[in-house]
């Protein structure tokens, strides 16, 4: 029998889940096994998939889960060095050259695990099945916002952290934009096309803030691009992989520009193939931005979990979308999951 083992997340500040459960309940009548860990900080209560009929186990216990269970979280797991056994699904950030990505990789191969990264679960024509993308953006471009106004207070954008719901998100940023007493700002949101765009500019347009959306039409000739410069902010939403043109380039930093803020959303800060080459790592919930120029200022957002901000509306709306391929996990070889093998297997010897 196939066994899913949705484990706790153990990064700070990582509330989401990819299995609800409603979603659980369709894989048990699938015939499909499934453990749930307790856990203290999902936002999605257990009780729930107690009712569901799903077993329960103690947080963190995934090590000592059965070896054909098929682990499944979202998040990095703790960076201790032991060898990988299982097979596990979650987000590796492993394939793009990543050097934690590389290290990852040492330990599926040592333990002898697969690893079916969900940024590479695509159909037939190369299209992800489930991104939790639409949140990321909406949450980035929030955050970008709230360093903006940080910086017409003379200040740097403090903490962030979780919201109950968008409506709350919208109250509190719309009422620090209001006490500003001055014009919005403007943005520029590159891959406006896509899931990520979207929710950026959904977020901006919710704001009152004038975006101008771009996508693989505008950026075709490779760069550079001086528009990006003339706006107060971009959001970067197109993640990084060979040929991505540079988008904002170290050159920026003291050239003559409007731009003051980056929220860089799709956040690959080592990877050979970054698009915004102005910063080195990514930035946390305490520090939200780092600054990267002075005169006049340019601070970068490049939270890497934006849609834990949401976490009960992005969980719900990942794991409707994913649904479909778990309930295709009794076939490992094929489809979805035989193409995700076949990427593992790819990067594994490097």
């Amino acid at each position: 029998m196939t066994h899913l083992w949705v484990r706790a997340e153990q990064r700070p500040n990582e509330e989401r889940v990819g299995l609800t459960p409603e979603g659980a309940k369709a894989l048990l009548a699938a015939g499909i096994k499934v453990t749930v860990e307790e856990s203290s900080v999902r936002a999605i209560p257990l009780q729930g998939y107690i009712d569901a009929g799903c077993d329960i186990a103690p947080e963190t216990s995934w090590p000592q889960a059965p070896a054909d269970a098929i682990i499944f979280g979202l998040k990095e797991l703790p960076e201790d060095g032991t060898p990988l056994p299982h097979r596990h699904i979650m987000f590796g950030h492993a394939f793009k050259g990543q050097h934690s990505g590389k290290a990852l990789l040492e330990r599926f191969k040592a333990g002898g695990g697969t690893l079916y990264d969900l940024e590479y679960l695509v159909d037939e024509t190369g299209r992800r099945v489930a991104a939790f993308g639409y949140w990321a953006g909406y949450a980035g471009a929030a955050v970008t916002l709230k360093a903006w106004a940080a910086q017409q207070r003379g200040e740097i954008c403090g903490p962030v952290g979780v919201y109950g719901g968008k409506d709350a998100l919208l109250a509190e940023l719309g009422g620090e934009l209001d006490a500003l007493n001055k014009g919005r700002p403007t943005a520029i949101v590159i891959g406006a096309l896509g899931r990520v765009g979207t929710g950026a500019a959904d977020l901006c347009e919710a704001m009152g803030v004038q975006v101008t959306k771009w996508d693989m039409a505008e950026t075709a000739d490779g760069g550079p691009f001086p528009q990006i410069l003339d706006h107060d902010l971009f959001l970067n939403c197109i993640f990084a992989r060979p040929g991505t043109p540079v988008f904002v380039s170290r050159e920026a930093l003291i050239a003559e520009r409007k731009l003051t803020a980056i929220g860089d959303v799709a956040c690959d800060p080592d990877s050979d193939y970054n698009p915004v080459p102005v910063y080195d790592r990514a930035t946390t919930w305490n520090a939200p931005v780092l600054r990267v120029a002075e005169t006049p200022v340019l601070d970068v957002m490049a939270i890497d979990n934006l849609p834990s901000m949401l976490p009960v509306e992005s969980s719900e709306d990942y794991a409707a979308q994913l649904l479909p391929s778990l309930q295709a996990l009794t076939d490992l070889e094929s489809g979805v999951w035989g193409r995700a093998k076949a990427t593992f297997l790819e990067h594994l010897p490097e």
